[in-house]
């Protein structure tokens, strides 16, 4: 929410130093996330000096140049170089002497320096209306007229129009700050708090309204009213369509909105004044003279103004006349119903929408404009009539022409305001603050409560309609305390606690345990958001995946089935900020379904690396991940919880290379591999990235039920034999494992492979695998007859089932 210092100030009945009003609105809970100056005029025309010229003579070396003297109020004239056909003896004009800044209007900015033009000083510039930020023409230079004073200031000449401008941080529930209205409401209540002074502000009232005529009378015809409680209009006729006034246009530029006609320019005044969206129709587009707020067919077409046509849903609601629609209701308007250069006479629509039917309509369409996000949070239904007034005196004030109807209010079931009670040791309780009975009154008075009773410890009160969100006594305190200031409370000198007993406990300590040592690898953790981008996922995929019925944009509009695509934007974007080393972990939750209603989540840890995992040295360069980098990671991370992976095989999927999973008890517990390159295209990215996915919920479960095992260290040697054998080149390195532990060799502990050699002098679609194994007993020494015999079995077992060739050490 943009909020204009100046704006706000007419509003304020005391001068509050913008500093101060900044403190104010964080401390009301109105957080100020920045406050910056606005310039209409980049720079505000900063030593820029009116000056006369004196005197012109031709350039001794430039015929299109030539020399002037300036004075502009020093002791001396300046001479300055010029190549503008327009200056002559005279006249006034704007200068920028040597160290003078000027902002073009397109361009960077550019300090005046002593400089020789074709070897004649110039000692500044005499300056066109584009080269200082007043204009976009460059024929000539700017001239004033005769009355400018010499060395007066352009910015005391021309008074460039300069403000403090607020970004506020507003929580979704804060509608009634949508304005500067609301805004205004808040600080005076603070004030007067603080102050101790009754400080109301100073809002336009509309009791200059009045009816011209009734020649331009439009019905109005709510057919569902659930979706649109209220609808208030008023018919305005002869107006004319011109840019606004200058004063006007001054206020909405510095809250960033375009200047583009007095009506537009006054609807969205308006809104940002009072939070409540206007919308204006050309009158003479009304067929049958009536507005009619329903739904259309699904599928209706309807061109808005932005000229695409688009397909309405059956939920849309409408503002339409007796032929068509003309305008989404509290979104956007239509292509032929709205305000042109052409339009003579308007009616104007101040309304109430169903927050709910309005943010659903805005996201279908993908229209999110500053009506629908106001209306989305709730306006205030009361003040539609009001606001409507003010807007159509103003209409009058700078358009011109009459006020042709009577105000149409289809109001058909007037909304009771909210009763809330609370009761003052709640507040106390909450607060950890004691609060007279009268401050509390104040404070709520103050912000439009209502008192309704008064109890010894209650009170009871109405909450003002552009108050929505207040419907609990929490709530009530929470308006006394931000009034108060939340940096007022008072810290008590001791703190009573109940301490918690975690259950479970042990899933959080092994992620922590297991991402400390991801860190210590090198590993960065990221968090990434489970809502994703369906366009990632086939259609198959959507079909078990949970799709959100109420997306926050087009681009989030599912929920992930796995952590991989979340995974490789996350790579994209650090591989387009040239950060081409990556190794990245996370904790995070998959979602499927299994059909309506039937939604299941479970935990994940997800694994990625690209690009080198160490650096290059002078002595060696870096080495590339790959997928025995990543095997080696999630081996460690098993070994770390005490499991060991029953089996490892090879699974395809669509979306890796070279995948294989590990499985324990015959349940998938990780799986590895190379995202393939239709997964990388649809990511932009140009570089191997190797994903593992581990079932984080089963992991943690399966170790938390490992009964910790100490052991004393071996004080028996550990023996080593290595076996080199010509096997199938086809065959894989689990074969040999299965075939080894087939024999069951209890004083086995490790094998490994080693080394693998191609050759065609070994055969025909052979190769050499080097094995090496370790034993070790831990009750006595190993001799080598025990050893031999174990390596004649398992040599045995090699060339039985697999057909290996042993070759001879």
């Amino acid at each position: 929410m943009t909020i204009s210092y100046k704006w706000l100030s007419e509003y304020l009945p005391v001068t509050v130093e913008p500093e101060r009003l900044s403190k104010i609105l964080t401390s009301i809970g109105l957080e100020v996330e920045s406050l910056s100056i606005y310039e209409e005029i980049k720079g505000g025309l900063n030593r820029l000096v009116i000056g006369e010229v004196l005197s012109t003579e031709k350039h001794p070396y430039a015929d299109k140049l030539t020399l002037r003297q300036v004075n502009i109020g020093s002791q001396e004239p300046l001479s300055i170089v010029c190549g503008a056909p327009n200056v002559a003896a005279g006249q006034k004009v704007i200068v920028a002497p040597v160290g003078t800044t000027i902002y073009p209007s397109s361009g960077e900015p550019l300090m005046m320096k002593l400089a020789k033009i074709r070897g004649q000083e110039s000692h500044g510039m005499i300056c066109a209306e584009d080269e200082i930020g007043m204009g976009t023409s460059h024929a000539g230079i700017m001239v004033l007229p005769a009355s400018a004073k010499v060395g007066t200031t352009a910015s005391e000449y021309f008074k460039p129009y300069t403000d403090w401008i607020y970004e506020i941080g507003l929580t979704p529930n804060r509608m009634d700050a949508m304005s500067h209205w609301g805004v205004a409401r808040d600080v005076c209540a603070y004030l007067s708090h603080h102050d101790k002074k009754d400080t109301k502000p100073r809002l336009p009232n509309s009791n200059s309204f009045k009816v011209d005529n009734t020649s331009l009378t439009i019905n109005v015809k709510v057919e569902n009213a659930k979706a649109c409680p209220r609808y208030s209009g008023v018919s305005i006729a002869n107006i004319k369509i011109a840019p606004s006034p200058e004063w006007l246009q001054q206020r909405i530029k510095a809250i960033g909105l375009r200047p583009i006609s007095n009506i537009v320019d006054i609807t969205n005044y308006i809104q940002h004044e009072t939070g409540q969206p206007l919308h204006a129709f050309d009158a003479d587009t009304i067929e049958g003279k009536i507005i009619i707020v329903k739904n259309l067919a699904e599928g209706t077409p309807f061109v808005t103004l932005d000229e695409k046509q688009r397909k309405l849903s059956s939920e849309d609601l409408m503002i339409c006349n007796e032929k068509e629609p003309m305008c989404i209701a509290g979104v956007f308007g239509g292509l032929h119903s709205g305000v042109s250069d052409k339009t003579r006479n308007i009616f104007l629509e101040s309304a109430c929408f169903d927050p709910i039917t309005t943010r659903k309509t805005s996201f279908r369409h993908g229209l999110r404009t500053d009506a629908a996000t106001r209306f989305e949070k709730g306006t205030d239904i009361s003040g539609t009539v009001n606001i409507l007034k003010r807007a159509a005196i103003l209409i009058r004030e700078i358009c011109g022409g009459e006020i042709a109807s009577e105000i149409v209010d289809v109001y058909p079931q007037p909304r009771e305001k909210t009763a809330v009670s609370m009761k003052y040791h709640f507040l106390k309780k909450l607060s950890g603050k004691n609060y007279h009975p009268d401050t509390v009154k104040n404070i709520l008075a103050s912000l439009g409560f209502e008192i309704i009773k008064e109890g010894i410890d209650e009170i009871r009160v109405a909450v003002p309609h552009h108050k929505p969100d207040i419907s609990l006594p929490a709530d009530i305190v929470e308006e006394v305390l931000r009034i108060d200031g939340l940096d007022n409370i008072e810290i008590p000198g001791a703190i009573t606690i109940t301490p918690s007993v975690e259950e479970n406990y042990a899933r959080e300590t092994y992620k922590e345990k297991t991402a400390n040592y991801l860190v210590g690898l090198g590993f960065n953790e990221m968090l990434t958001n489970s809502i994703t981008n369906a366009a990632y996922f086939s259609e198959e995929e959507r079909k078990h995946m949970v799709s959100m019925l109420n997306s926050l944009s087009a681009e989030l509009n599912i929920l992930r089935n796995s952590l991989f695509e979340t995974a490789l934007e996350v790579v994209s974007h650090n591989l387009n900020h040239r950060n081409n080393s990556l190794r990245l972990f996370e904790f995070g939750k998959a979602y499927n379904t299994s059909g309506p209603g039937q939604y299941s989540e479970s935990e994940k840890l997800c694994l990625v690396v690209s690009g080198h995992t160490t650096e290059d040295q002078w002595k060696q360069k870096g080495k590339n991940a790959d997928f025995y980098y990543l095997k080696g990671v999630i081996t460690a991370i098993f070994n770390s919880l005490g499991i060991k992976p029953g089996k490892v095989e090879v699974l395809k999927v669509p979306k890796l290379d070279n995948h294989v999973v590990f499985k324990l008890n015959d349940e998938i517990i990780a799986g590895i591999g190379e995202a393939n390159k239709k997964s990388l295209a649809l990511f932009d990215i140009k570089q191997p990235v190797f994903f593992a996915g581990l079932n984080w919920a089963l992991l943690s479960d399966l170790a938390s039920k490992q009964k910790p095992v100490i052991e004393e260290i071996p004080r028996f040697p550990a023996v080593q034999r290595d076996v080199a054998m010509i096997v199938p080149r086809q065959l894989a390195y689990e074969e040999v494992e299965k075939s080894v532990q087939k024999i069951r060799l209890n004083k086995l502990q490790d094998m490994k492979l080693f080394d693998i050699f191609e050759s065609e002098k070994l055969g025909s679609n052979k190769k050499s695998m080097a094995v090496s194994f370790t034993f070790q007993d831990e009750e006595k020494t190993l001799t080598d007859k025990e050893i031999d015999d174990w390596m004649k079995k398992i040599m045995a077992a090699l060339e039985k089932e697999l057909q290996a060739e042993i070759r001879k050490q």
